[in-house]
């Protein structure tokens, strides 16, 4: 499909633009800048009167929208079919306009970062918010109070620290009655992956920072809930406000889950979104178009294996490793469709706190259309049309152009084919519109090292690399949930390393009576290569160990019963080789 853009003539005594002028973009292109859609701004190289500037602004297929009077600058609003930025090329190639220009957005410089303890990005500690690209998402938006998602589950603990403040009233459609606290566990868990409180220095990040969750108890004591139930409580959200619902069950297939979800999605002019069940085998059934239906992946962007799949799968989203909210109150790790599903139902939030005029046929379209495509190409039974990107529904639900462009990587040192030894500085340089998460360094299937900030710097311990060419591999994403990758090969040349190391415990002496609960024990250590490793052994046990010169190792003797205690240390070279120190009596008193 092509976009026109048309020029239309000008017949005002000021100028014409020769009308039949078509200029073609091929739509869906990217493009490198972004803008408003249907405004640009112009400005006359004479003042006009307010109505002249509306009659020239009707003859063009526009309307005046708004103005900046102190500047003489006119906001137009143009046709939704026309492209914005050759709308105002086409305008400024004439005399007496002296500029017109589409409506600029400048992508933001920096990621939102939130302030919790639990969202540790160098670990895996909320690692699904990057890899979704939650963080280029919250710069625009971190969901808004008016944005509902109804919860059906088994119940929300209303006292969490992370959920309290969360929770609109909701329903126990078991016992009939308002009392929605968790009774089982699970539901606690599932609502604080979808809008835990976020940036209030405690605790975990959820998707939707701001959005609010309608809980709705829709299970028996033992967490198994009925699909005329679910049904029932999706019937009662549309009908009370929410405009996202998310079921942790499997009721994919359920035709009263599905007249229930249509009547959802018309009613609440939002989306259902379901878990497709943890069963790890493929399921030949048809999709519903009402809901959807979510698989699960693993960190390494591949269907979890206990993931169920098939021809109902829409999309799929992190489901292992994902630490939540428990009913106790604190915070612990979880995986299934049951976490992958919540995380949809947030994004899903975000873009519609970005725009909430979206019906639910078009949010469903942005979350498909703006989904990291994993997999074949297109939609698949384990991937559905992908991995859920935050970024890219915040951005397609604002109709800007979403970052679908990796970060570009270079290796700055050591140079591409040089040869290194022992411990090498590796540099590397980053670039990305949406700026760079996190930067990670591999040597082969080691990660040698992850750092958040420029500049990305790492030491890499060659002296454990065979000697012959090694390959390094820099691997970046950005707050877009983009990921890129570069690769270097070097030429490893160790000298050869033909002796053990030496080492002898220079303190504490033989036959030391220990003072306190302090133990400090002091080696010299050495090698024709290199010493990677100092072991200290206590009675036979390994007790501590150092990579760092001058080996010092220090530990605590405060568990220690009274009596003799040999101390012995080993040292290890790059080659495998060990060294033994003399053994050394020490005695606590």
């Amino acid at each position: 499909m092509r976009r026109l853009m048309r020029t239309w003539c000008i017949i005002c005594g000021l100028g014409s633009l020769a009308s039949g002028s078509y200029a073609q973009v091929e739509e869906g292109l990217e493009q490198a800048e972004a803008y408003v859609p249907q405004r640009v701004m112009i400005k006359f190289r004479a003042p006009l009167l307010y109505l002249r500037a509306h009659q020239i602004a009707a003859s063009v297929g526009a309307r005046v929208e708004d103005a900046l009077p102190q500047i003489g600058v006119l906001i137009l609003r143009i046709p939704p079919q026309v492209d914005e930025k050759l709308y105002a090329e086409a305008l400024s190639q004439h005399s007496f306009i002296e500029f017109a220009e589409p409506d600029y957005i400048v992508q933001p410089a920096q990621l939102v970062q939130p302030n919790d303890p639990e969202y540790n990005p160098p670990a895996l500690k909320g690692w699904h918010l990057a890899r979704i690209g939650c963080p280029t998402a919250w710069f625009y938006t971190r969901g808004h109070p008016r944005i509902v998602i109804a919860h059906l589950d088994t119940g929300v603990n209303a006292s969490h620290p992370d959920l309290a403040s969360k929770l609109v009233p909701g329903w126990n459609f078991y016992d009939n009655n308002t009392d929605t606290n968790d009774h089982f566990g699970h539901g606690t868990a599932t609502a604080g992956v979808i809008a835990a409180a976020t940036s209030n220095g405690i605790g975990i990040a959820g998707v939707a920072w701001d959005c609010r969750i309608m809980p709705l108890r829709i299970s028996n004591p033992e967490g198994g809930a009925a699909t005329g139930v679910a049904a029932n409580a999706l019937i009662w959200a549309a009908n009370r406000g929410a405009r996202v619902a998310v079921l942790t069950y499997g009721m994919t297939q359920s035709q009263t889950v599905r007249e229930a979800a249509q009547y959802f999605m018309r009613r609440a002019r939002g989306v259902v979104v379901i878990s497709a069940g943890n069963g790890g085998t493929m399921d030949p059934r048809s999709d519903n178009p009402f809901v959807i239906t979510v698989s699960a992946t693993n960190v390494d962007e591949q269907r979890a294996s206990w993931s169920t799949y098939g021809n109902a799968v829409d999309l799929c989203a992190p489901g292992e490793q994902i630490l939540t909210t428990n009913r106790g109150g604190t915070y612990s790790p979880a995986m299934g469709t049951s976490y992958s599903a919540p995380i949809v139902a947030g994004v899903a939030a975000l873009a519609l706190s970005a725009n909430p005029s979206l019906s639910g046929d078009q949010l469903q379209r942005i979350l498909f259309q703006s989904a990291n495509d994993l997999g074949a190409p297109g939609w698949d039974a384990e991937h559905g049309w992908g991995c859920v990107n935050a970024a890219r529904a915040v951005a397609l639900a604002r109709w800007l152009p979403m970052d679908r462009q990796p970060p570009s990587i270079t290796f700055e040192s050591p140079a591409a084919n040089s040869t290194v030894s022992n411990l090498v500085s590796v540099r590397v340089s980053v670039q990305d519109r949406s700026g760079v998460y996190r930067v990670q360094l591999y040597h082969g299937d080691q990660l040698l090292g992850t750092r958040m900030n420029s500049p990305y710097t790492f030491s890499w311990d060659a002296r454990f690399a065979p000697n012959g060419l090694n390959t390094l591999t820099a691997v970046a994403q950005d707050g877009a949930g983009n990921i890129g990758r570069a690769t270097l090969t070097v030429r490893v040349e160790n000298p050869e390393d033909h002796h053990p190391p030496t080492i002898s415990i220079t303190e504490p002496a033989d036959g030391t009576i220990l003072q306190g609960d302090g133990l400090v024990v002091r080696v010299n250590a050495q090698d024709d290569v290199g010493v990677v490793r100092v072991e200290l052994y206590v009675n036979g046990s390994r007790y501590l160990s150092t990579t760092t010169p001058p080996f010092t190792l220090r530990g605590s003797t405060g568990n220690w019963a009274s009596g003799a205690y040999q101390l012995q240390c080993r040292a290890y070279d790059a080659a495998g080789r060990v060294g033994y120190s003399q053994v050394v009596t020490v005695h606590k008193p």
